[in-house]
């Protein structure tokens, strides 16, 4: 093809074809930022130049993401990325130029030659794992990894275009409120929580990009990118077609919650022997011409519980857990969340107060539980102390002071959960989600412990264990003993996954309807499996609380990523109030304390909503660009920032008080995808930060943080 004439990059061009030095000789590709061509320096390299669309080159935001890009691709450039040649972000039309990859896409070669074979696709799968595990370890997320951003080079894959790719610890604030990505082959997080997105998301992507690879088409398929957000968000994938050998690592890496995604480094060590003899030439077609136009692309018993079983894979059991329950673990606080301390039965924070004013002494302290900072602690309150776990190290905190009582080391995998209190143990989750070990809280020995591997979910409530089986049967196991104390089928639920809510011993279970305007709520008694109450509500509902015998629910849009209302449902009148939004909220994380309703929302809006006037109180637009869920005693509104700051907000009139320091971590490569919620108890409030730094403040005195 033709150069295309105004191409240049700049006044600096000799002639109009040129960026900076480079001739460009021919059109190879082009996307919504720019157009790809094929080049040559002086000495006749050749290189491939991305020159910037005339339009976006006058927007000061856009050459933001430009020069981030040219920076992310300059991190990365190595063995399995094309590494950049030269750039000019400050031309008048920008541009960067990478070393040209003989080879056409991903998304061509299917394309042209159909599906890949088995061995193929496992050769392809060790080569982007590599890709990713390079790119992550310099500290950039991509992103947007998608056939067409997978080149099949003579030596192996290499992943390109870092376009909207992102440092892990970056503050760019341009993206607020928009949805980056290409929807097929984009995680659950990056529509519900994206400023949240973190390394686990390219894995998410490489699953789908090996489905695309295997089958010709994606694990959620659909001509609307609204359905196809849906089914990333809810549905089971599809992974009919993926050869039986590769299709549970594929599973793993789709799995809805990052956490329970294998890293690059555990794929490749799964693949290791793939990698060992790795000969791309079994899928590299013979080379098209350069002139060519490419394609345009764009049920256990419970006497069973203890018995050993397979090992099957943590994204299976968790990823129906995720339907709608992948914002509402993040309103409970992460994971086995703070939200549920004592399992849900009393354990709202001025349910604590009362054993929490009776600690004499207790004033501002800060500690580092492990001996080295290992990672941010995620505490939750009970009987008298804090609980914290972080990777490889359970501690009980004295409230008092912050007095180590005791440590035990654990292995709690690289997904940290925060601790349970149930049955009057602590209950902490193991081996990377396989096992529950149950902790005397006073010295932190074991009393019981269970293999959960076989169950594909479970959650706390009323004192009891809920473990959902692969069959759709519910084992309720006695938080204090571990033992069985009843399992049967829910009516009406094929294949039930709780939710469980602070202050409520029910356990519930949230389907929405497909097009997002029904939800089903049926709550279950933990102690027995009895179904309480069974309801359809309007709208796409994720519950976040409880209080005076109603559920609280957040009501966003059909794709359930934005949050425009809170709505208060009685199951005994079957009456709803509704409140709704002035500024909706993205990716929203909620507390219910009382008819106070406190939410933020990803890119730091944080709004309180009265239930009782039905009124929304105030928002403000705060600092915090990822924060965890906040919480308030009427007075103020609490919350943690992702650099460990602890910030209150007056509750009456929205203004921020006081807030500590920042106590990042010296690592520089964690990322938590939730964020544990401070714990108020009484006066005392307690957080935690990035540093591996528990501490204390008084909660009534912010202003003197």
């Amino acid at each position: 093809m033709a150069p295309q004439q105004n191409a240049g990059a700049g006044a600096e061009a000799e002639l109009p074809d040129y960026a900076g030095h480079y001739r460009l000789e021919s059109r190879l590709g082009a996307g919504g930022m720019g157009v790809v061509h094929l080049a040559r320096s002086t000495s006749g390299m050749k290189v491939a130049v991305k020159v910037v669309h005339a339009e976006f080159a006058k927007d000061p935001e856009f050459r933001g993401r430009f020069r981030q890009e040219v920076t992310a691709a300059r991190k990365v450039s190595g063995a399995f990325t094309a590494p950049v040649v030269d750039a000019d972000p400050e031309a008048e039309r920008p541009w960067m130029a990478t070393l040209f990859i003989p080879g056409e896409t991903l998304s061509d070669h299917v394309k042209r030659n159909g599906p890949m074979e088995a061995a193929p696709l496992r050769r392809l799968m060790a080569g982007l794992a590599e890709a990713l595990r390079d790119i992550h370890r310099v500290g950039v997320v991509h992103r947007d990894l998608k056939p067409s951003n997978v080149l099949l080079a003579d030596d192996g894959p290499k992943v390109i275009d870092f376009g909207i790719s992102r440092p892990k610890d970056s503050e760019l604030r341009t993206e607020t409120g928009k949805l980056i990505g290409t929807p097929p082959f984009m995680a659950p997080e990056q529509f519900r929580r994206p400023r949240e997105v973190g390394p686990a998301a390219d894995v998410f992507a490489l699953g789908s990009v090996m489905v695309h690879a295997a089958t010709g088409r994606g694990p959620f398929d659909s001509d609307s990118p609204y359905i196809v957000a849906y089914q990333v968000v809810h549905d089971e994938p599809d992974l009919a077609g993926v050869p039986e050998n590769l299709a549970p690592l594929v599973l793993r890496c789709l799995a809805k919650e990052p956490e329970d995604r294998p890293t690059p480094d555990q794929l490749m060590r799964e693949l290791r022997s793939v990698a060992a003899s790795y000969d791309t030439q079994a899928f590299i077609p013979s080379q098209r011409s350069l002139d060519q136009s490419p394609p345009v692309t764009e049920p256990e018993k419970p006497q069973e519980l203890k018995e050993q079983p397979s090992e099957p894979t943590r994204g299976r059991r968790r990823r129906r857990a995720a339907l709608m329950g992948l914002a509402a673990v993040l309103v409970a606080g992460g994971g086995l969340a703070s939200a549920q301390l004592l399992d849900g039965v009393k354990d709202t924070a001025h349910k604590a107060a009362a054993d929490a004013s009776s600690s004499s002494g207790s004033g501002p302290w800060a500690t580092r539980p492990a001996p080295k900072a290992g990672g941010l602690p995620k505490c939750v309150y009970g009987m008298q102390q804090l609980v914290c776990a972080q990777p490889g190290l359970v501690s009980a905190l004295d409230p008092a002071d912050g007095t180590v009582r005791w440590r035990r080391a654990l292995d709690l995998g690289d997904s940290v959960k925060s601790p349970v209190f149930s049955g009057g143990l602590v209950q902490v989750v193991t081996r990377a989600g396989k096992r529950v070990e149950a902790l005397d809280p006073a010295s932190g020995k074991t009393q019981w412990s269970l293999d959960v591997s076989r169950y594909p979910a479970f959650r706390y409530a009323g004192g009891m264990l809920l473990l959902t089986g692969a069959g759709g049967e519910v084992t309720g196991v006695d938080g204090a003993s571990g033992a069985a104390q009843w399992s049967r089928r829910i009516a009406g639920l094929s294949q039930p996954y709780f939710l469980s809510l602070p202050g409520s011993p029910l356990a519930f279970a949230v389907n929405v309807s497909q097009d997002g305007t029904r939800t089903r709520v049926t709550a279950v008694d933990g102690t027995t499996g009895d179904v309480r109450w069974d309801a359809r509500l309007d709208g796409s509902l994720t519950p976040v609380g409880v209080t005076g015998g109603s559920v609280v629910f957040l009501s966003g849009d059909p794709s359930g990523s934005t949050a425009n209302a809170v709505t208060r449902y009685n199951p005994q009148t079957k009456v709803s109030r509704r409140v709704r939004l002035t500024v909706p909220l993205q990716t929203a994380q909620a507390t219910v304390d009382g008819d106070l309703v406190s939410a933020l929302g990803t890119g730091g809006t944080l709004t309180l909503v009265d239930l009782a006037s039905g009124k929304q109180l105030w928002s403000l637009e705060t600092s915090v660009s990822r924060g965890s869920a906040p919480i308030s005693d009427g007075r103020f509104v609490y919350l943690t920032a992702a650099d460990g700051r602890l910030l209150a907000v007056d509750a009456t009139k929205g203004r921020l008080l006081g807030q500590t320091s920042p106590r990042l971590s010296t690592e520089g490569n964690e990322f938590e995808a939730a964020l544990p919620q401070p714990q108020l108890v009484g006066p005392h409030l307690y957080a935690s930060a990035p540093d591996g730094t528990v501490f204390a403040v008084d909660s009534r005195e912010p202003s003197a943080w």
